[in-house]
């Protein structure tokens, strides 16, 4: 590519040849053959040298040039000169700091320079092409892609997209489907990455939101913003749930993604190889919000934890087997939909806990305000669930349970008060015998009941609080190969929201690491 008898429009011409079958810029090939024919240049005259090297981009005619600062005291004989030892006549024009080019005699290219040069363009149009690549696909993230299949590798599969390669991962796939090398295949760039041997397309055909773009690519009211995919949820290759909701009224955003005689959802269907999909109508109202999600279930009760985001579902024993699904499958999915964790109880288990929670809550009283059985049940069944309800409430109000009268109600104020302080001062002590740090007892929004557990779990110091996560805190769910992991919270029973959760642990930061 490179000798001295080049012809310069020929130099323009493979510009235009390279920058054309790469699809990269042209100034990006001539300022790679700048940097080639700099380092040849640098090898003839001396690597010691500043060698500039610069191809007119009309013309082609190539210019060498050794750069040279003016200074005051040369350090660098091949790098700097002296105003003095110019030999300029008008030296009174230049200054210390400028620079001054004196231009080299055109090189030839021997063997060994031509081929480093030749390396050396390469190495940037390589560069160049994956840059290029990798700006082209970044702005494809998100969106589904087709393609053929190039090769099976460890049961990952690689598409061809084109100009580039995709790869979907094993646990990408869909369960059980069988896909050949010459097949095409669509599925949803999920991440490109960019990476030191050039950029990684990741695609899925598992993913929730391909289920969601092919009902973009279906339906022209999802297209158009008509109707709103609200969330999505799948087991691939067995069934999904969809939600969808409709700013038009007057358009039923079911009927709409199902098509004419199921046609719309039947060319989804076969994509994912006859995954079965339940199509729901979004509501703000959650209650039926749940209970479409858990159909063909038929749902009594709802009882609904905002803050823990978790949800109790009352239904008849005949019901049970219908909203759990088959392996759990149905509750999972709506529990996904819906983003709230989802229990569901029998109305005789909710009757029984029910009657164990009154229980356990009576005998708490009777043992530490020493009151009888009646007493202790007629105080539960009016709201004063806890001996830290009783020491909170006014008297009046407590005296207005009949057969509770106003001296009645004062001594159960001050025994729930005095039962309060010793519990106070017996926990005092337990943190002192656990070690926890003063900082963390005097952290706002924790009580010395969460302290005694944390202490308990070797949490003793603010900054070992600090450390956690709300979930090791509350509870939360993992997913771990596809089945949802119930891990449990070190407070989990003292019912914190998440969101107090997180103002805890970012309290706790904000001493700590200030």
């Amino acid at each position: 590519m490179l000798n001295r008898g080049l012809d310069k429009q020929e130099l323009l011409r493979i510009v235009e040849a390279v920058a054309n079958e790469k699809s990269i810029d042209k100034e990006i090939v001539i300022g790679s053959m700048e940097s080639a024919i700099q380092k040849a240049a640098l090898t003839k005259f001396g690597n010691d040298n500043n060698i500039e090297v610069i191809i007119d981009r009309e013309t082609g005619e190539i210019k060498i040039q050794k750069v040279l600062e003016i200074v005051e005291t040369v350090e660098d004989p091949a790098r700097e000169i002296t105003i003095k030892d110019l030999k300029d006549k008008d030296r009174k024009d230049y200054k210390v700091g400028e620079k001054i080019y004196e231009e080299l005699p055109q090189i030839d290219f021997g063997r060994i320079a031509a081929q480093s040069a030749k390396q050396v363009i390469s190495s940037r149009v390589k560069e160049a092409e994956k840059n290029r690549q990798y700006e082209e696909f970044i702005d494809k993230q998100g969106l589904i892609l087709s393609g053929l299949i190039k090769r099976l590798e460890y049961g990952n599969v690689i598409v061809d997209l084109g100009k580039a390669e995709g790869v979907i991962k094993k646990d990408e796939l869909i369960p059980r489907e069988i896909l050949k090398t010459g097949d095409r295949v669509k599925a949803y760039c999920y991440e490109v990455k960019k990476e030191m041997k050039g950029h990684q397309i990741f695609l899925s055909r598992a993913h929730p939101q391909f289920l969601a773009k092919l009902f973009f690519q279906e339906v022209p009211e999802i297209y158009e913003g008509t109707i709103e995919i609200k969330s999505v949820a799948r087991d691939p290759g067995s069934r999904a749930k969809i939600c969808v909701h409709s700013q038009d009224s007057s358009i039923d955003p079911v009927g709409a993604c199902v098509g004419m005689r199921g046609s719309r959802v039947q060319t989804i269907v076969n994509e994912l190889h006859g995954e079965k999909i339940d199509i729901i109508k979004w509501t703000e109202d959650l209650p039926t919000l749940i209970s479409e999600s858990l159909s063909p279930a038929e749902i009594q009760k709802v009882l609904i934890d905002q803050d823990n985001k978790r949800i109790d579902i009352i239904l008849t024993e005949e019901n049970l087997s219908k909203a759990i699904g088959r392996r759990g499958q149905n509750v999972r999915l709506a529990s996904k939909l819906t983003n709230y964790e989802i229990d569901i109880l029998t109305d005789k288990e909710d009757s029984e806990r029910r009657q164990t929670e009154f229980k356990d809550r009576t005998e708490t009283l009777i043992k530490n305000l020493e009151v009888d059985e009646t007493l202790g049940q007629l105080l539960v069944s009016e709201g004063f669930t806890s001996i830290e309800d009783i020491a909170n409430a006014k008297v009046e109000d407590i005296s207005k349970i009949e057969a509770i009268d106003e001296d009645t109600a004062k001594e159960l104020v001050n025994r729930s008060k005095e039962n309060l302080e010793k519990e106070k001062e017996a926990v005092s002590l337990k943190l002192k015998e656990l070690g926890v740090e003063d900082k963390l007892i005097n952290l706002k929004g924790i009580t010395q009941g969460m302290l005694v557990i944390l202490g308990q779990k070797n949490i003793k110091k603010l900054s070992d609080f600090a450390d956690l996560s709300s979930d090791e805190l509350i509870g939360g769910f993992d997913e771990i190969k596809g089945k949802k992991i119930r891990i449990e919270g070190y407070l989990e029973e003292f019912s914190l929201s998440r969101k107090e959760a997180d103002d805890l642990i970012m309290s706790a930061r904000e001493i700590v690491y200030k």
